[in-house]
């Protein structure tokens, strides 16, 4: 199927047709964020699934009970999902969790009037690249990629669902509201997961002792977290989600572009990043 029969276009973006149906954009324009909401904020396979797993932990002290026995996407919805209407977000007790791929620019005014706590996660672009590329295999609710030089040039025009990567990327770093963001890159959390988590734990202003942090980052694992059912989908419809052809948790490396980008391409993908990222401040080192 096409981008036209799969995808709406929204504030310049393309998203999924019955992943954000129109009700669910509405009830997200409508959403009346808390100032003690916490959103996790990422383009898509840059390590949403990875820091919602670390918040749950972190705001519970440790204990895996919510993590083990409530899917991630009722634990930290996606506020632009049609999923996420029934979940009575208004009577949640604070601090509430959210996610969203929307771009900063995209948020409903609510949320600029509270200023909520953002966790930000940033990914090197040709690994979103390379697990996009493979979500699309898999996800019936995406245009399939074609070949991987078809995709790359889609990804790089931002002709994907959710957009151009730069431009999500750059709406975030260059917010206002920066006091209230935390920054922190999929890079970070797999050279050091202990320490990435007591980042977390400082910014949400949770106390917890070393042992706590040490356990949070073993549940925080990438092969511990691929046999969580609340995370790895395995409980999806394969009319949805068809994980014959590859799991939703794949590798969770850092690196692995250099297995589907051919050295021209990569050399392709550097020009472009480098005119499009050349006036963000933000110093990001992504190897």
């Amino acid at each position: 199927m096409t981008e036209a029969e799969l995808y709406t276009e929204y504030k310049g973006v393309y998203l999924s047709k019955s992943m954000n149906p129109p009700q669910s954009l509405k009830y997200l324009e409508d959403f009346t964020f808390r100032p003690d909401d916490i959103i996790i904020a990422t383009y898509p396979k840059s390590g949403t699934h990875w820091m919602q797993h670390i918040v749950g932990l972190v705001l519970n002290g440790g204990d895996p009970t919510s993590v083990d026995t409530v899917y991630n996407w009722k634990r930290a919805p996606w506020l632009e999902q049609a999923a996420t209407i029934a979940l009575n977000l208004e009577e949640r007790p604070s601090p509430r969790v959210f996610s969203t791929h929307f771009h900063h620019n995209m948020m409903p005014r609510s949320f600029f009037d509270v200023d909520p706590k953002v966790i930000y996660v940033m990914r090197n672009p040709k690994d979103v690249f390379t697990s996009y590329f493979h979500f699309h295999e898999i996800a019936s609710f995406l245009v399939k990629p074609g070949s991987s030089s078809e995709f790359l040039h889609k990804f790089l025009d931002g002709k994907v669902q959710h957009g151009s990567w730069f431009d999500h990327v750059k709406s975030w770093l260059n917010a206002e509201n920066k006091q209230h963001i935390m920054y922190i890159s999929y890079e970070e959390l797999s050279a050091d997961l202990k320490t990435s988590v007591a980042k977390v734990a400082e910014f949400l202003e949770q106390r917890l002792d070393d042992e706590v942090m040490e356990k949070i980052a073993e549940k925080c694992l990438f092969e511990n977290m691929k046999e969580n059912k609340m995370t790895n989908y395995s409980d999806t419809p394969t009319k949805i989600l068809d994980q014959t052809k590859t799991k939703f948790f794949r590798k969770g490396v850092v690196g692995d572009w250099k297995n589907l980008l051919a050295a021209e391409e990569a050399e392709h993908f550097d020009a472009v990043y480098t005119d499009k990222m050349k006036d963000v401040e933000y110093s990001i080192v992504w190897d």
